[in-house]
């Protein structure tokens, strides 16, 4: 897809997990609009998985280790074709699949995550794993950015770099706000991006909202031969809705019908310009 297509498809997802959000009225609607970014980039241009054959051995596999922000998620699989986007409508409803945190009943989704710190861990293994069976496929972990005070994210650093898992790349939502507030007044993590690349890890820091920057870095890996990759991606959370931009009220915030139409209306613009900014070029 060219850039402008990704921007619009990123909006369109957005549009879709509030829906889902306010229609069940749960969900992780900041964190949610943070990572789309990131996503689209993955699902739509970098990541190779053919939704026909979820299953298909050498397929690259994501792991949301931020598992609560998964309304994102669940409408990038829905649209890739995973599973029919009519089934968005069952978001958090009694029997439903698609649950609020990643559920490995679904087609796409590689295990069940939410509790933190433990998506890193498996991806450590799965990308060791395709090393000693001599597979292509990469791993891919989202990670949040609160989740850093997890101790298994840094015991598994420190497996990825001893065991040179060059096909493994780690993301960081970093957005600095967590459910109580500012990630440093919560449990401070500068420098972060030090402390990674002291656990052996290669470094790229970005904006995870700008899809060119986040092309460039997915597109570059391994750009170390023999080590991990970590991307700090610098994203806003509530990115796209500009009333709930760094408010941390909005890390579960349901819209109410109002904000709903506002926000819709608000990317529906960004839409229409970005589509006759496409034209134009």
């Amino acid at each position: 897809m060219e850039i402008q297509e990704l921007k619009v498809k990123a909006s369109q997802i957005r549009m879709d997990l509030l829906t889902i959000i306010h229609r069940a009225k749960t969900g992780h609607t900041g964190g949610s609009l943070s990572n789309t970014d990131i996503l689209t980039a993955l699902y739509y241009e970098i990541m190779n998985i053919d939704p026909a054959n979820s299953k298909w051995e050498d397929r690259d596999r994501f792991i949301a280790s931020k598992g609560h922000s998964v309304e994102s998620l669940w409408c990038v699989l829905a649209d890739r074709g995973f599973f029919p986007r009519e089934e968005l409508e069952t978001y958090s409803q009694f029997g439903t699949r698609l649950i609020g945190h990643p559920n490995n009943k679904v087609p796409g989704i590689e295990m069940n995550t939410g509790a933190l710190g433990h998506g890193l861990p498996i991806s450590v293994g799965m990308a060791l794993a395709a090393k000693r069976d001599g597979r292509s496929y990469r791993v891919f972990c989202l990670m949040g950015d609160g989740e850093q005070a997890e101790g298994s994210n840094w015991e598994a650093a420190m497996a990825g770099a001893h065991y040179k898992l060059d096909n493994l790349v780690g993301i960081i939502d970093r957005n600095r706000l967590q459910i109580s507030g500012s990630t440093e007044e919560v449990m401070g993590l500068e420098p972060l991006d030090e402390k990674w690349a002291a656990f052996g890890w290669n470094v790229v820091s970005i904006n995870g909202n700008d899809m060119e920057e986040l092309l460039q870095a997915f597109r570059a890996v391994p750009e170390v031969p023999g080590k991990p990759t970590l991307i700090m991606a610098n994203t806003t959370k509530g990115k796209g809705v500009s009333f709930a931009e760094n408010v941390p009220a909005w890390h579960h915030h349901v819209p109410n019908d109002e904000e709903l139409a506002l926000a819709l209306s608000e990317l529906s613009a960004s839409i229409e310009e970005l589509t006759q900014k496409g034209q134009v070029q």
